[in-house]
């Protein structure tokens, strides 16, 4: 069902890949409920990807290539989005991260310190680099928003999640710091989502991801949040009904981040456990 909540709003959609994007369901929805946008990834990205289908699927959306390390290609991605809908846009989302690192099984004690700058760079830099541009060139309206996809990793360790949490920690800081700057300005929103592990593209290079889906899943009272659960949240968050929200790490996950141990989780626990012959033996 689509309440009309971005009627007349327009906005950027940085990361939709394929249908198993956060970032492609947020399109989806978007259009659903009256938004225009336009859709944006790297130019490798887009070659691999299937950005052109989601295009057709939302009233032909403009689609541009832009690397959101680089400040001349958000320059022209903003530039080009505000001459096409002829002014200002209203939201935006940074669906953004990649780690090297996870990629190539480098462990957090043995990183490839080139591959870290390029983690921050892309995965939380990026974030401040969109709005720094957007600000400079007053490419956001009053009282528009911006999100921002995080995890839980930020602020707790997770086995397998890497450099990602170094990343997902400064890009929740940027989204505290801008977020005063752009409010006391200009009213703008600025706020990041901390969703449950989702399998999508990004989420499958994770180690242990299916491990951890199942753990989170048993933890969570409510269950894990799915992508289009999450794509609902930032309608919610570009839409006028969150306008005192800002600066906020929004937690999206079923309960699990204010959770010790749940009854199923204890539960598989002991299980594992009667299985085992000398338990304290392991790692």
């Amino acid at each position: 069902m689509a309440y009309n909540l971005l009627k007349g709003k327009k906005g950027i959609i940085f990361g939709a890949l394929n249908d198993m994007s956060i970032a492609w369901k947020v399109a989806e929805l978007a259009h659903a409920e009256g938004a225009e946008f336009s859709l944006t990834n790297t130019p490798v990205s887009m070659r691999f990807g299937e950005i052109h289908e989601l295009s057709k699927k939302c009233n032909n959306a403009p689609v541009i290539a832009a690397d959101a390390t680089s400040i001349s290609d958000l320059e022209n991605l903003f530039t080009q989005t505000m001459e096409h809908f002829g002014g200002k846009i209203d939201f935006v989302l940074h669906s953004i991260g990649m780690s090297l690192n996870v990629r190539k099984g480098r462990t957090y004690d043995d990183l490839d310190y080139n591959f870290l700058q390029k983690t921050i760079d892309i995965s939380a830099i990026s974030f401040h680099k969109v709005m720094q541009v957007a600000r400079k060139l007053d490419a956001i309206n009053e009282w528009g928003s911006v999100v921002a996809l995080s995890y839980v990793a930020a602020q707790r360790t997770l086995y397998g999640y890497n450099d990602m949490a170094d990343a997902k920690a400064m890009l929740e800081s940027i989204a505290r710091s801008f977020g005063y700057i752009y409010g006391r300005d200009k009213k703008i929103r600025v706020n990041t989502i901390s969703q449950s592990p989702t399998m999508t593209t990004a989420g499958s290079g994770v180690k242990g991801i299916d491990g951890l889906m199942d753990f989170t899943e048993r933890m969570s009272p409510l269950g894990n949040a799915t992508a289009e659960e999450c794509a609902s949240y930032c309608i919610t968050l570009f839409s006028d009904l969150t306008r005192k929200v800002t600066m906020q790490n929004l937690y999206h996950d079923g309960g699990f981040s204010n959770m010790g141990m749940s009854l199923k989780a204890m539960n598989m626990y002991n299980m594992g456990l009667e299985n085992v012959e000398n338990p304290e033996e392991l790692d």
